[in-house]
Formats: structure tokens, C-alpha cells, sequence
């Protein structure tokens, strides 16, 4: 039961009072971002990173208190639309570390999004015969 092994660049589980006294874990490969919650019934949810659209942060005054905080991942994926990492050390490492991994997957597998232009201009396509001559 759990995320063992090197396979995992990141791996946590949910806190309570900043302890991990939870059967909710998280863990980030190169590739795929995990959540596993449960004791006697497990429950098991991946999203492969190319299909994450946002990543935010909060912590309110009990998370910052505790070091702790929640990452709210919203993807394409129709199973698991937005992934919630409760509790979690160090949220802004955890935000960033995922956040570097997902441009990785994007660029690795040459996915672009609305945000990017799909359309690559360049000097020469600007240039236009007809205005050349604008007084």
C-alpha cells in the first residue's frame, strides 16, 4: 500500500495539524501526477501531466500556521477534472515542481494550448505589399 520506490520525483500525504496521519497520498512521477485515498477500500486517480490546464495555490491561517497548504490541479482529464492535494509541506515547491514538469511533458510531446499561438509568424509574413505605400 502506498507510492514506494525512486520512480516518484515528489510523494506526500494529506496532514492533520501538519502531521501525515492520513490514508490520502499524493505522488508526482515524470509523467503522471497520483492520488490514492483509503484504508480498506482504495481508491486510485492519475492524471498525465500533458492534459494539466491550471495549477493554484491557497493557504489559509491553520495551513500557515502548520507549514502546510493545498494545491488545486484542474485538468482535461474526465475522471479526475480537479485533483485537490489537501495538506500538503512546502504547497509553493510542491506548485512549482508541477508546474516545471508539466511544461516539460507539453514540450516534450509538442502540445499546444489556447494560451500558445498556434500560428507562427514571422518578420516576412508582416511585410504585406499593400501597405507599404500608407500615407
Amino acid at each position: 500500500m502506498g507510492f514506494k520506490g525512486d520512480q516518484y520525483k515528489w510523494k506526500d500525504r494529506k496532514r492533520h495539524l501538519g502531521m501525515p496521519l492520513s490514508f490520502t497520498r499524493y505522488a508526482l512521477s515524470e509523467d503522471r501526477l497520483f492520488l490514492e485515498t483509503g484504508f480498506f477500500s482504495i481508491k486510485d486517480e492519475e492524471v498525465v501531466l500533458y492534459r494539466i490546464r491550471d495549477i493554484s495555490m491557497k493557504r489559509n491561517l491553520w495551513q500557515r500556521m502548520f507549514g502546510v497548504g493545498t494545491v488545486t490541479v484542474i485538468s482535461s482529464d474526465k475522471s479526475a477534472p480537479k485533483i485537490e492535494l489537501k495538506n500538503v509541506k512546502k504547497p509553493k515547491d510542491v506548485k512549482e515542481m508541477l508546474h516545471k514538469y508539466v511544461e516539460e511533458m507539453k514540450i516534450n510531446r509538442r502540445i499546444r494550448i489556447g494560451e500558445y499561438s498556434s500560428v507562427s509568424m514571422d518578420d516576412d509574413d508582416l511585410d504585406d505589399d499593400d501597405t507599404d505605400d500608407i500615407h
